[in-house]
């Protein structure tokens, strides 16, 4: 992507940009579209109302560092975890509720569901609330849990850790979660948007993943890279992932992905990509590299379009608008970005 720093990136005439003078760990759009929300390292929200894009107010929320950010379950705000031990909810004026106090340990995961169902993992315990913020019940794992994901209904949650993933059912009264096992770290997860696949991110370099029902295992590798991130495209078409010198799309069509070379999009230059996002939408993705560069591909025609130079510290985090219209864009350095693609540039 060399070619990408004589080009006309979007957000020079379709972006707003802020330095916000922390990491920037997360960004995420509130379900109904209306707010987007940035996570930083110091323990503060930027809430940023879509009808006034010019004014991002901050908010205190943790006393340590923001380790992690949604959508809340409800249309409006967001629900964060810290180190210091709280998980949070937190409306869309800027608001601030407590969802659940766990002393000195650290709330490293959440994920949340339009169906009103809200996971916090503490430890090896993954803490369940419904919408109200009740205490629905506690699940417990053999490890700490590296990552959360809810099915495409919300009636089932997945989290990964170490030597697998265990899926549960949310509204189980006795619970007999179902352990989809292979051996090692497992850093992160993704449910396939029909429930037809659990796919985890491996500690080394490589993907694990079991189909279903069945839970035929699934092995991706060849990455130089951890995996960071993992998007299926919304149709689960499409994984796209993180952690090769390009956005790396593994087939889930045609009986894939094993047997299938994935695609491999705006690569070249031998910079990591850090994030990948898929379009709510359509088949196309977002990837943010090392050294800041942010690009949006056509999947179909491989179609690249420079959205952000490389000038501002690795990308952290990218997250669209529930419509798809914008894309947020978050780095290391606390450069943060708001680029409109509905807007005429």
């Amino acid at each position: 992507m060399s070619q990408s720093k004589q080009a006309r990136f979007r957000v020079e005439t379709q972006g707003i940009e802020r330095e916000l003078g922390a990491f920037v760990v997360s960004a995420r759009f509130s379900n109904d579209g209306r707010t987007l929300a940035f996570g930083l390292g110091d323990g503060t929200l930027r809430l940023v109302a879509m009808a006034d894009t010019a004014t991002w107010n901050t908010v205190e929320v943790h006393d340590g560092g923001i380790l992690t950010l949604s959508a809340d379950a409800q249309p409006t705000g967001f629900v964060t975890g810290g180190d210091d031990g709280k998980l949070r909810r937190v409306a869309a004026d800027g608001s601030i509720s407590d969802l659940g106090q766990f002393g000195m340990r650290w709330v490293e995961q959440v994920a949340t569901h339009a169906s009103g169902v809200i996971a916090a993992s503490v430890g090896k315990v993954v803490h369940l609330f419904d919408q109200a913020g009740r205490k629905l019940k506690e699940l417990v794992h053999p490890s700490s849990v590296t990552g959360l994901a809810f099915d495409s209904k919300g009636k089932r949650i997945g989290a990964s850790h170490y030597n697998g993933v265990t899926l549960w059912f949310v509204a189980a009264k006795v619970d007999s979660p179902r352990k989809l096992e292979w051996k090692g770290s497992h850093t992160g997860l993704a449910i396939h948007p029909k429930d037809e696949a659990v796919v985890s991110a491996m500690q080394e370099n490589a993907l694990h993943g079991w189909g279903l029902p069945e839970g035929k295992h699934m092995r991706m590798s060849g990455y130089p890279a951890k995996t960071q991130a993992l998007s299926f495209s919304r149709n689960g078409k499409w994984l796209a992932s993180s952690g090769a010198d390009a956005m790396v799309l593994w087939p889930f069509f045609g009986g894939g992905p094993m047997g299938k070379a994935p695609t491999e999009l705006a690569g070249g230059d031998g910079i990591i990509c850090n994030q990948v996002a898929c379009h709510p939408a359509n088949e196309i993705v977002a990837g943010g590299f090392a050294d800041g560069l942010v690009v949006v591909a056509d999947i179909a025609s491989s179609r690249i379009i420079p959205v952000i130079p490389p000038d501002h510290g690795p990308i952290t985090t990218l997250a669209w608008s529930p419509d798809g219209t914008r894309l947020a864009v978050g780095t290391e350095t606390g450069y943060a970005a708001i680029v409109d693609f509905a807007a005429r540039g």
